[in-house]
């Protein structure tokens, strides 16, 4: 089984799959009389002919190292995740269209940095690390089948990739 290695996340190297929700470097602005700022725009949240829904999902902790045996996508909206706690978490993605095993990376998201993966692309489900963790999530409701799931031959993430990109 190959290794995977994990890389920080950044909004250039994860461009490819979405887009990177965070507050550093966002365009933002005072709105209410100045009693709050609005990061405004953080990511391209596609519903198609649906509609948004609004969820916390609770992922549990994940023990490292860590096989990663199978991807899913969502064919006809986008899916954001957004961290409710103070809590690093694995991205697991490769690019939309049909699944190459090959172009499958990992990422290390902080704790202030969500993803939303762009219609289409394909990734592992929720990675906590360390403790159990919310997320708040931004997804399609609607008719149609929005997920796919596809094994691809096992990956590991081991706990010394994950201190790699910690470290970084």
């Amino acid at each position: 089984m190959s290794e995977l290695a994990v890389e920080p996340l950044t909004r250039s190297a994860f461009a490819a799959f979405g887009d990177v929700i965070e507050l550093d470097g966002a365009h933002h602005y005072p709105i209410n009389g100045g009693t709050c700022e609005r990061y405004h725009d953080l990511a391209r949240v596609d519903v198609g002919d649906g509609r948004a829904l609004l969820n916390v999902f609770r992922g549990q902790a994940r023990a490292l190292p860590i096989t990663v045996t199978m991807l899913e996508r969502h064919p006809l909206g986008s899916q954001a995740f957004v961290p409710l706690s103070e809590r690093d978490y694995l991205v697991v993605v490769a690019p939309a269209g049909e699944l190459d095993p090959r172009g499958v990376r990992a990422f290390l998201a902080r704790a202030r940095q969500g993803v939303n993966y762009a219609k289409g692309v394909w990734h592992h489900p929720l990675l906590a690390l360390d403790v159990t963790s919310d997320f708040l999530v931004v997804d399609r409701g609607g008719p149609g089948n929005n997920c796919d799931e596809q094994a691809i031959p096992a990956r590991s993430i081991s706990a010394t990739a994950v201190a790699a990109a910690r470290a970084r």
